[in-house]
């Protein structure tokens, strides 16, 4: 994969100026289910090169965000500006070629297949023939030639080529974890969505997550809007944090700011340290 001209968004990490545009912006963003008020209001935006981290408590509406700006949920009113166009107008099949994917808090893989499989069947969510067709024909050896040596070199970067060719069923959660990201990154995307990445994981795998996070968004030119609930690794890989509490933002900023918010303390962080 070629990763973006970073120089050209003349980007300095966690309190230093930059000019970036506007990737992803919510408008008045709402989804309710039933007598629920999942998402309220929401205005957000994040930009180019940007990891922007999502906290809240559970049933703060973080993955509904998600689900909405995936395209999953319709929200019930409110507009998602993409690149400055109506993301809400892209059909859920639509939005890979637009350059966004998304990892899940559930894992999503194909447990019978290798590693390596997993992984091109989600390069060919940018390619013509289709993600059915693509499990049929992960086969063909000269349709699929170009693919196979990408997933491979993704799985390497991601420290998972040994087990290219081992299926994913049985292995780590941290590996599997990191072959989901893998995935995702196999469709090209310039914005990823981490819902909760980190879930499961021990300590120790959750700093090595974070240090990945970092390192994919430089080397591939990322923006990352990331959910999690692991407070060390978003407060210390996150540009700007946004805070919601049943459904609203309460507060947003640097992490030291969100941190040191009183609103976001009583609701979720309960220290300031």
């Amino acid at each position: 994969m070629c990763s973006s001209d970073l120089s050209q968004k003349r980007f300095s990490k966690r309190g230093g100026s930059f000019v970036s545009e506007v990737l992803l912006e919510t408008h008045g963003l709402s989804r309710r289910f039933g007598g629920l008020q999942a998402v309220a209001e929401l205005d957000l935006t994040c930009r180019s090169g940007e990891i922007l981290g999502l906290i809240g408590p559970n049933g703060a509406g973080k993955t509904t965000m998600f689900n909405v700006v995936s395209r999953i949920y319709e929200p019930t009113s409110g507009s998602v500006q993409f690149r400055g166009n109506e993301l809400l107008q892209v059909p859920a099949h639509g939005i890979a070629k637009l350059g966004i994917a998304r990892t899940f808090q559930n894992l999503a893989l194909f447990p019978s297949m290798t590693l390596l499989e997993n992984v091109m069947v989600g390069a060919h969510s940018q390619g013509s023939i289709g993600f059915g067709r693509a499990i049929l024909r992960l086969g063909a050896a000269a349709d699929n030639r170009r693919t196979r040596d990408f997933a491979g070199d993704l799985l390497a970067q991601l420290g998972l080529g040994d087990l290219a060719f081992v299926p994913a069923a049985g292995l780590p959660f941290g590996t599997l974890k990191r072959l989901e990201i893998a995935r995702a990154l196999a469709a090209r995307p310039n914005f990823l969505l981490l819902d909760e990445p980190a879930s499961g994981l021990a300590h120790g795998e959750v700093d090595e997550l974070g240090a990945t996070i970092e390192t994919i968004r430089s080397q591939f030119g990322l923006t990352v809007l990331l959910v999690e609930h692991h407070m060390s690794m978003v407060m210390g890989i996150s540009d700007k944090v946004v805070a919601m509490e049943f459904g609203r933002k309460i507060a947003e900023g640097t992490p030291a700011e969100v941190q040191s918010n009183q609103r976001v303390i009583d609701a979720y962080l309960g220290t300031a340290s």
